[in-house]
């Protein structure tokens, strides 16, 4: 070798040991989890490795971390599951996310991300909302979708009729606004006033908007009991006609005369798919729904809203229309009384509170007759809309669609306040899935359940670098005991946090240690297209 080669490597030398020590310095982590289990959100079995934190990102997942950096905090997962958060892709937090920011019942069942906007409810300004979230901060990322039934009501009202051309063009400019202002697709509640007067053909204009700003359609169907065919029927053709991924909110059959229809609803979605249509579905692990009270009406009743109603019924012989709708909806879906109908949060007499309408029909020392409960309803609506819980489903057609690999648990709720008596599954979906369904009933298996709560829901809305424990990921990251973590609200105690979850990290910072919420607010807006 000459003299003049020897300095040139030497130098070269020097270079590389110069970028290699400034490359450790730079990816110095702030915090690593050792010892644990890692599941990854792929689906593949659990395996041993560390897992190092820098910043708001995962910097790298591999054994001997924690002895590599011996300066650097760590936290021992004492053998304990490692999982990526949880991603709830039906949430109904507008409103009562500003209340409590810190969003404990989702942050205690492992939810660091949860998207809103649901059922065609999203709200009036998508690009207010979201920077409203930025400024106050949250300890959940939150993401949104554009809701049907908002748009409609900005751009034509609560009227039962058809959109005019000039209605449909300011639907899909609020459409597009709302895409543009970080949406991440378009949702409907075509039981919920004023989309269940939108035909078919309003819905698949607006949702090409979205999918032609990358979006997906999330759709609460027009029918979940004795019509349920119809109305996954409509979902997938809006989706093909659209061009557009389809999301079919907490896929059910209500009703004892649908009992066991779960083979046949579930085997149209794969059917869809196996022709090309990407579709897929998200449950909550309960046999009782919750909606408000006023969908026990016709939808005629409600056309206009609540004041609407309240002066028709003033008149006796539309009354008695509504009456005889009522018991229509009741024969179709063979209940015999409204026992099934529990009440959730009744503002006027919290007394109400956790009883069914039978019970409050009797408790006002009235008969047990149709006549008498239809009218009780018709009386609390005058006073106020009630939420409710209906229970009306089978846990044999819950546990068959629980099966399917492309299916995501969600639990449809909001950020509790810890009033009223809400339904659990704002508490303890994720836990109860994990618990009752993968633990005690092995229904699923760990890892596959814990795709559906992770990956799943992140590459079908998009949700960028989230849902998997891989370097270059964001730090959304939960420890749990598979065999400690159980959901522990009830129905007759809804206002109890799961345990088992002993730490939640969000972008990065730990929010729950050692089992408990310290209040940081590290959550941040997720945006269509980004």
């Amino acid at each position: 070798m000459t003299k003049r080669s020897y300095y040139l490597t030497s130098a070269a030398l020097s270079i590389c040991c110069f970028l290699l020590s400034f490359s450790t310095k730079a990816q110095q982590p702030d915090q690593i989890i050792t010892n644990g289990r890692i599941i990854d959100g792929t689906g593949n079995s659990w395996f041993k490795a560390d897992i190092a934190i820098s910043g708001n990102r995962i910097v790298a997942v591999r054994q001997g971390l924690a002895a590599r950096y011996p300066g650097v905090e760590t936290v021992d997962a004492g053998n304990r599951i490692v999982a990526p958060g949880f991603i709830d892709v039906h949430g109904h937090i507008e409103g009562s996310i500003f209340e409590r920011p810190t969003a404990d019942n989702y942050i205690y069942d492992g939810v660091t991300t949860v998207v809103t906007g649901n059922c065609g409810s999203g709200a009036d300004d998508i690009g207010e909302f979201l920077r409203k979230i930025d400024s106050t901060g949250t300890s959940i990322n939150v993401a949104s979708l554009a809701g049907h039934n908002t748009i409609r009501r900005l751009g034509m009202g609560l009227e039962n009729r058809h959109a005019t051309p000039e209605e449909m063009q300011r639907m899909k400019a609020l459409t597009l606004k709302a895409m543009q202002d970080g949406a991440v697709g378009l949702s409907t509640g075509l039981i919920y006033l004023p989309g269940m007067y939108a035909p078919t053909a309003e819905i698949v204009n607006l949702a090409r908007v979205a999918a032609a700003q990358g979006g997906v359609y999330a759709t609460h169907m027009r029918y979940e009991g004795t019509k349920v065919n119809e109305a996954i029927d409509e979902s997938l053709t809006i989706g093909r006609l659209a061009g557009i991924p389809v999301q079919i909110s907490h896929f059910k059959v209500t009703g004892k005369n649908n009992w066991g229809r779960s083979s046949e609803t579930l085997g149209m979605v794969e059917a869809a798919r196996k022709a090309g249509l990407d579709v897929t579905i998200d449950q909550y692990p309960y046999t009782a729904s919750s909606t408000n009270l006023a969908v026990r009406l016709p939808d005629w009743a409600l056309e206009g809203g609540l004041d609407s109603l309240r002066v028709r019924m003033k008149n006796p012989v539309i009354r008695q229309q509504i009456l005889v709708g009522m018991k229509e909806s009741q024969q179709r879906d063979k209940q015999k009384d409204y026992s099934y109908a529990v009440v959730a949060s009744f503002a006027p007499d919290t007394t109400y509170n956790g009883k069914s309408i039978t019970e409050i029909n009797r408790m006002l020392g009235r008969k047990s007759n149709f006549n008498n409960e239809s009218n009780l309803i018709l009386n609390m609506l005058e006073k106020a809309n009630a939420q409710m819980i209906y229970h009306t489903m089978s846990e044999k057609d819950l546990v068959y669609f629980m099966q399917y690999p492309f299916n995501m648990p969600a639990a449809d709720a909001g950020v509790s306040n810890g009033k009223g008596r809400p339904h659990p599954r704002g508490y303890g979906t994720n836990a109860r899935v994990l618990a009752r369904y993968v633990r005690d009933q092995q229904v699923v298996r760990l890892e596959e359940a814990i795709r559906r709560m992770t990956s799943l829901p992140a590459a079908k809305f998009k949700l960028r670098d989230r849902g998997l424990l891989m370097e270059g990921k964001y730090a959304d990251i939960l420890i749990f005991d598979e065999n400690t973590i159980q959901d522990n609200s009830v129905f007759d105690a809804p206002h109890q946090f799961t345990t088992g979850i002993s730490h939640v990290w969000v972008n990065g910072k730990p929010v729950i240690e050692n089992g408990v919420h310290n209040g940081r607010k590290t959550g941040i807006t997720i945006r269509g297209q980004q």
